[in-house]
């Protein structure tokens, strides 16, 4: 890829994907944990469905609209989403349906990092949404509280 003198790429949009067994479920809780919001791709999955393109089994009925069945995002507030689609266009979360239970630490995970002074706070509204503290860490380089999600994925408040 050549790359015009003086210009910069652009950053490039992601989405980190999270294996689960409830797509909708985790959805609500990481939208409400980081304040986003759940992608809505209705109009997508009613053109495919109209296009024969996507079978009615592979959709669900979530927050009165349709969905898919077997995976859900939920993007940044501020980022770009494609209106036709609703696909995200920045920073994103995709919980996508696997058969298997989640059997081993994560290998990857993400920290939320509170305002200051407000940890505990923080933490107490994330069990309230269903969050549970796995250990409380003070260390000399810092303090952090390691909880897990509804399914049991780690992550930790900063």
């Amino acid at each position: 890829m050549t790359q015009e003198p003086g210009s910069e790429p652009a950053p490039l949009h992601w989405k980190l994907v999270v294996d689960c067994a409830d797509p909708q479920a985790q959805a609500d809780f990481w939208a409400a944990a980081l304040h986003y919001e759940v992608e809505d791709n209705n109009a997508l999955i009613e053109r495919l469905l109209q296009l024969g393109a996507l079978p009615r089994e592979a959709t669900v009925e979530f927050r009165g609209r349709l969905a898919f069945r077997d995976l859900v995002a939920v993007r940044h507030p501020d980022d770009p989403y494609d209106e036709d689609s609703g696909t995200g266009l920045g920073r994103r979360l995709l919980f996508q349906r696997v058969p298997e239970a989640k059997s081993v630490k994560n290998r990857l995970h993400l920290d939320v990092h509170a305002a200051s002074g407000r940890r505990e706070a923080e933490v107490e509204r994330l069990e309230k949404l269903g969050a549970n503290v796995l250990r409380r860490v003070k260390e000399p380089g810092g303090e952090w509280v390691t909880m897990t999600d509804p399914e049991g994925n780690e992550f930790c408040v900063q």
